[in-house]
Order: C-alpha cells, then structure tokens, then sequence
C-alpha cells in the first residue's frame, strides 16, 4: 500500500532567469500534516501550484496518490484536481453568492447530487466550522477569520483527500490565528485526510505539523518531524530558526 500520497522528484522551476526551484525532492505522507516553511518569495506557493498542476516544471516529476501528473493531459489533471481541496490565502470567496453557495459550489460543479443532498454536507461542513447558523450571510458581511473558516469548509465539500493550505493565518490577528490552526488540526485529526501547509508563520506552524520540509535557494534542505527539525544542527536551518525568533525545543511544547 502506498504510504505516500505525493512525491517529489527532482523538480526545476525559472521565470526568465530567475530559478525558484532547484531540484525539490520531498515525500508527503498519507494521512499527515507537512507544513513547507521558507521566507518569502522564496518558492512556496509556486510548489503549491504544481501540485495542482497550475504550473508545469522544466523537469522533474510529481506523483500523485501513485500517479505522474506533470505530462498529463487537462481532462485527465482535472480528474486529478477534484481530489484536492484548497484553502487559498484570501480565502477566494465569491463575492455574488452566499456562504452557502460558495461551499455549494464545487458540489454542483463536480457531482450530479441532488439539492438537498447538497444541503446536507453543507450544513455538515459549516458545523465542522463553527458556522452552522451563517449560510444566508454574504462574504462582505464576515471576519478575515470567518471567511477562512467558510474557505475552509468549501475545501472540504468534496471529501477531498488531499487538501493545501496558502498562508492560511496571513492577515489574521494572533488569537483569530491560533483559532484557525486549532481548526486545521482538530479537522485533519478527525478526517485523517493529507494536510499541506505552506507559511512563513513558522511558530503556528510548528503547532499543527507532524512533519516539517524547509525550502530555501529553491531546495528542501530540512525534513523532520517539529522536534527533530528544532534540533537541527545545519547551519541554514539554525539560522533560519534564530531569524524568526523560535524558541528552543524543551520537553512537551509539541
């Protein structure tokens, strides 16, 4: 049975000649939550998008739950795709429709259910996020931290078993952030589906990860799990960590 449900290969991106990823390898466990950590404009979110096939590589391959999707033609990626759930960083709500709707929609888009079963696993998602009584409300008329939360329940319409995250608590203050981590965690431990989170926001992230991939100059230079990656003696990786001000490991912080 595989044990992973995407891996990596030797991946190679430029923009012109800019070069953003350098020979990426990294596995991602089924059932888990990797965080992919780095400092700004340093890769992540064009990782992200190759994921979901919205960028091609120059070379390398990207596998899929067993399958190599970077040669795949669109109806066959788009196969692919319907698989993966996506929190993108701003949420990307429509503004036109309800919340309702907006988790709705990959459900009408994607399956031939019924209207009311429909209304069934809508409802079931907004109670997984705390927001049962607010499917008439217009996305205007939400929080930052509401407004992920109904991002996160739309990623989660289609049972996904793969779902990436973008920044998830960028814009959030501190505490609505800690809420929306709680969340991710709470809901990926329940489910048991694969997490991918890419931030900068490496003290929350080092709260829901089971493993931890540091990207820099386009490779992945660290993996391990929060524990193993905060007692890492490369010299990058302490760095990084001293940069960002987090504290040393001790004991049950984790």
């Amino acid at each position: 049975m595989e044990e992973r449900a995407i891996r990596i290969v030797n991946l190679h991106k430029s923009f012109g000649t800019q070069k953003v990823l350098n020979g990426i390898n990294l596995e991602i466990e089924k059932g888990k939550t990797t965080v992919i950590i780095g400092k700004s404009g340093g890769g992540k979110t064009v990782l992200l998008k190759h994921l979901i096939g919205l960028i091609k590589p120059d070379e390398g391959e990207i596998w899929i739950n067993g399958a190599e999707i970077t040669q795949l033609k669109d109806k066959d990626l788009n196969q692919i795709r319907v698989g993966f759930g996506m929190l993108f960083q701003e949420a990307a709500l429509f503004d036109s429709m309800d919340v309702f709707d907006n988790i709705a929609f990959p459900l009408r888009e994607h399956t031939k259910k019924s209207e009311k079963e429909i209304e069934r696993i809508v409802e079931e998602k907004l109670k997984h996020v705390g927001l049962l009584r607010f499917g008439d409300k217009m996305p205007a008329e939400l929080s930052g931290g509401m407004r992920k939360r109904v991002g996160l329940a739309r990623a989660l319409a289609l049972d996904p078993d793969i779902i990436l995250f973008d920044e998830p608590t960028s814009a959030l203050d501190p505490i609505i952030s800690l809420t929306i981590l709680d969340l991710i965690k709470e809901t990926q431990t329940r489910l048991n589906k694969t997490y991918v989170v890419i931030s900068h926001d490496i003290m929350g992230m080092f709260r829901i990860a089971d493993k931890v991939a540091l990207l820099s100059d386009g490779k992945i230079i660290e993996y391990g799990t929060p524990y193993e990656v905060r007692r890492s003696k490369n010299e990058v990786t302490m760095e990084f960590l001293n940069a960002t001000k987090i504290p040393g490991f001790s004991g049950g912080e984790l």
